[in-house]
């Protein structure tokens, strides 16, 4: 039977995405979704969207919500490309700018994706190693692909590299820079004004994060006209439904809700790490909705099975790089409240 599947695909190691409780009361900070419910509006809408939106195919090119990133974002229409997520938007990529034979790059650790898309394209990958402190150490002078991606703010490390440094790797490569910013709207500084400055840079956003919507599967690319228009000649005739682009256009208009939500996660988040600090922690100084945090006692493995035997769940990553640190998501206060009464328990008593 293996005989009639491709030999890429049979020897690929797919992504494994963070667990899902089956559990209500778990106390989930796994997976970086937002906490907090999405704008109003958002679900108002829902009920008035399903009988059309279910009945008729929707819009092949999202023009109304293009439109409203658009003017968000202070571009065109015509520089926007949205999809099933921003990880459709990735997988793309590789398919518009990576020729048969070639091959892509990221920093490791970065987003565990990139080289599961890249094995499924069947092209190569040369992943560029991160500093131990998670840098982001010069790039060799010789070092260049058809595609890069840029992490940024870096994930699971959450930790944000200078926009100029990344202006400086696209203005000496020929191929494109793809900055991926699923977090940026939690980060200081963002990397959107570089699609104006480049032609081979594109920025890719998320709607799961900020804007509390990771059950739609939304995202979207900014950037130079052509490359934007590569990605429609490649895409599925309808890739985004229509309860999808309604809903991602109505959280795009609220940009008051969405600050405030991310101002909220960012208190957190800065309340929990001065805790953990305290506590003898190492917390790298994030700019996501997350915290990268290396345990003071026990391993990172031993506290995440710890935290999950009481219904708190994070992540844990095994490999030599990452796997003396734990990812915990920002949740409610009330939720951040718990996990740190455990860990204040079990330090207690050990």
């Amino acid at each position: 039977m293996s005989s009639y599947i491709r030999a890429n695909v049979a020897a690929l190691h797919a992504y494994t995405p963070g667990e899902q409780p089956r559990d209500a009361d778990v106390i989930k900070l796994n997976t970086n979704e937002n906490p907090y419910p999405p704008a109003p509006a958002v679900l108002e809408a829902l009920p008035t969207l399903m009988p059309n939106a279910l009945r008729m195919y929707p819009d092949p090119v999202c023009r109304s919500l293009r439109q409203t990133i658009a003017k968000v974002h202070d571009c065109e229409e015509e520089n926007v490309f949205c999809g099933n997520g921003s990880d459709e938007i990735l997988s793309l990529c590789i398919r518009a700018f990576v020729p048969n034979q070639g091959r892509i790059g990221y920093w490791e650790p970065s987003y565990s994706l990139y080289p599961v898309l890249a094995n499924i394209a069947d092209v190569g990958v040369e992943p560029l190693p991160l500093a131990a402190d998670f840098s982001w150490p010069a790039i060799p002078r010789r070092y260049d692909v058809p595609l890069f991606f840029w992490t940024n703010p870096n994930a699971p490390t959450s930790l944000q590299c200078p926009v100029d440094v990344i202006a400086d790797y696209a203005d000496g490569s020929e191929g494109v820079v793809v900055v991926d910013e699923a977090y940026a709207d939690f980060a200081d500084t963002n990397a959107l004004p570089l699609t104006r400055e480049f032609a081979n840079v594109l920025v890719t956003r998320s709607f799961s994060k900020s804007y509390s919507l990771a059950g739609v599967r939304l995202g979207y690319a900014i950037g130079p006209e052509p490359l934007i228009s590569a990605l429609f000649k490649i895409k599925d005739a309808y890739n985004v439904n229509a309860v999808t682009q309604r809903v991602g256009q109505l959280a795009m208009a609220d940009q008051e809700y969405m600050h405030k939500n991310v101002r909220r996660i960012r208190a957190t988040r800065e309340r929990v790490s001065q805790r953990l600090t305290q506590m003898g922690w190492q917390v790298l100084p994030s700019q996501t909705n997350f915290l990268w945090a290396r345990p003071a006692a026990q391993s990172a493995s031993e506290w995440f099975e710890y935290l999950r035997a009481h219904k708190i769940y994070v992540r844990y990553f095994s490999g030599a790089a990452v796997r003396e640190y734990v990812r915990i998501t920002v949740g409610t206060d009330a939720e951040m409240d718990a996990f740190l009464k455990i860990i204040e328990t079990a330090e207690a008593v050990s």
